[in-house]
């Protein structure tokens, strides 16, 4: 929670203004007492709410253990020195380093916040562990494979469909990227953080930060769930087997809770074997615990995925041609690996270690470390967008959370060697708070959002640069304005092209309880297309397009 103190002073005033909230009569509430006498009182109800509103909102950038990574460690060592006044600012008005508004933007109540202020002065309480047994007791084959179908039997063009994650009811949507209609909404876990493919293209998987994970048979007349799981506490990853001859065999998923990977059955979801990421660091030498699995990708050159370990900055490669006698190459990075994508030849993973302002280089075809990229502030990529700079040759761009600098580095080490893995250009775009940068092979725009910025005006809207001429700066697209949905934060999130390559679409990601929206904008043009609206569309963030997701395109 970095200061700035303008905008500490700007929300001080704000909550002076609110009315007091007394918390020390509870009645005869049920009262939760931390080891700690420091810490401040709450009731058992307060503390509950507080667990599962951090759970929800905090531990992806904080950590299960508040140990911190994309965010500042939040243990009481630290946030009681700082007092729950000065945590309620920082909670309420966000940071340009890209700590949400929660108050501003009207995510958490003024009660909701103060109680989270007085929870993260708690000492964190130590989730359960969950091994193959918690699996198994999961496990649930909802259609046998022999009962599946033998062919797609219903008429959607499946490469232009569009899983959307609705992140607060527990659910995606199956939308058609043809007709823009609602094809089916599906039942699956919290907050669904990606969905993926598998190689053929039949199978989507989706995993919710509850760390359930759903296959869904995109073949069925109405496509549905045929298997779930659930691997753990809290998780974000999951991927599918690629290599020629092992297409749809394994699925790996990874957990941020426990800290460990598992790999299952691709048909089946099965759970095969359990890995520990727990380990020592690659930079302090020390032993980390919490060593959450983030990104995940499948090679296309051997039958191996590569596994980022965040808080140790390890990649595991790892060979599923053989579980039982299982063979695993680590590689050093930066530490607080996070998320990244391949760039165009799909050689090269490049990985953002987002806390650590760099971009490392994997080789996964020769399992080694080829460089280490300085970045700016945060870098949060998505999978990143891969283009051709009219200058520089290919590059891979990234933008930032921290900062408004949006890195490009070149990516051709035989063409244009003395470009490659190096920041070739740095644009600037609208603010600190991007969390995803996009473009497509048939494209020549580049599109960068920033949901995360405290300025209504630019968390609203997105900047789109013209390839040809990066020079000349940004275009703002009113995106959310168009939407035209009334009152509400209306984040417009995660840029995502269609199969063709000429539709972009955005989520307007509002409340749970206001309206929200898929605007589809024509690529070209850059004109309004498709405004897509259905109360069942309840805060939608990410979402991935079916061919683009199978083949890696961005």
């Amino acid at each position: 929670m970095k200061q700035n103190h303008k905008s500490t002073l700007s929300a001080l005033a704000v909550l002076a203004a609110l009315p007091l909230v007394i918390h020390n009569a509870y009645g005869e509430d049920a009262m939760y007492h931390d080891a700690n006498p420091k810490a401040p009182l709450m009731s058992q109800e307060e503390y509950d709410q507080g667990k599962q509103i951090f759970f929800e909102r905090c531990a992806g950038c904080h950590g299960v253990l508040r140990k911190g990574a994309t965010g500042k460690p939040l243990t009481p060592d630290l946030t009681l020195a700082k007092g729950t006044d000065y945590l309620k600012v920082f909670i309420y008005a966000g940071t340009p380093g890209g700590m949400p508004n929660f108050g501003t933007s009207g995510e958490l109540s003024e009660s909701q916040i103060d109680i989270m202020a007085r929870y993260i002065q708690q000492t964190p309480p130590a989730p359960p562990e969950f091994g193959m047994k918690d699996m198994e007791a999961t496990w649930k084959v909802v259609v046998p494979v022999t009962d599946r179908p033998a062919r797609q039997m219903n008429k959607l063009n499946l490469g232009n469909l569009f899983s959307v994650t609705l992140r607060d009811s527990g659910e995606v949507a199956l939308i058609d990227g043809d007709s823009k209609q609602i094809v089916t909404i599906i039942k699956t876990g919290y907050a669904v953080h990606i969905s993926r493919m598998s190689a053929s293209g039949r199978y989507l998987y989706v995993i919710g930060r509850d760390a359930k994970l759903n296959l869904i048979d995109l073949w069925m007349e109405t496509p549905g769930v045929v298997a779930e799981i659930k691997i753990g506490a809290e998780a974000r990853s999951v991927e599918t087997s690629k290599f020629k001859g092992w297409e749809d065999k394994y699925a790996i998923a990874g957990s941020y809770w426990p800290p460990q990977y598992v790999i299952m059955d691709g048909d089946t979801l099965k759970p095969l074997k359990i890995v520990s990421t727990s380990g020592i660091a690659s930079e302090t030498d020390e032993f980390v615990r919490e060593a959450r699995v983030a990104a995940i990708v499948a090679s296309h050159f051997k039958p191996e995925f590569m596994v980022n370990v965040k808080e140790t900055g390890k990649v595991v490669i790892v060979d599923y041609s053989d579980l039982k006698n299982l063979k695993t190459t680590t590689i050093d990075t930066p530490r607080f690996l996070h998320d990244g994508g391949f760039e165009s030849t799909k050689r090269y993973f490049m990985d953002a270690a987002n806390a650590s302002n760099k971009i490392a280089v994997v080789d996964i075809k020769e399992n080694k470390l080829t460089a280490v990229v300085e970045v700016s502030q945060t870098p949060h990529p998505g999978r990143g967008a891969n283009f051709v700079d009219p200058k520089f040759g290919p590059v891979w761009a990234t933008c930032h959370l921290g900062s408004e600098e949006i890195s490009l580095i070149g990516t051709d080490p035989v063409k244009h060697k003395k470009n490659a893995w190096k920041v070739v250009r740095t644009l600037k775009g609208q603010g600190s708070g991007s969390l995803f940068i996009k473009s497509h092979p048939k494209s020549t725009n580049l599109w960068v959002d920033t949901p995360l910025n405290k300025e209504a005006d630019v968390s609203q809207s997105v900047a789109v640069f013209d390839i040809r001429a990066l020079d000349k700066g940004f275009v703002v697209l009113p995106i959310a304005e168009w939407a035209n949905l009334g009152e509400g934060a209306k984040r417009v999130v995660h840029p995502e092209y269609n199969k063709a390559g000429d539709e972009v679409w955005f989520s307007v990601w509002n409340a749970a309880d206001k309206k929200s929206a898929i605007v589809v904008v024509d690529d070209k043009t850059r004109k309004l297309k498709k405004v897509i609206t259905d109360p069942r569309l309840i805060t939608p963030t990410g979402h991935f397009n079916v061919n683009n997701t199978q083949h890696d395109i961005y």
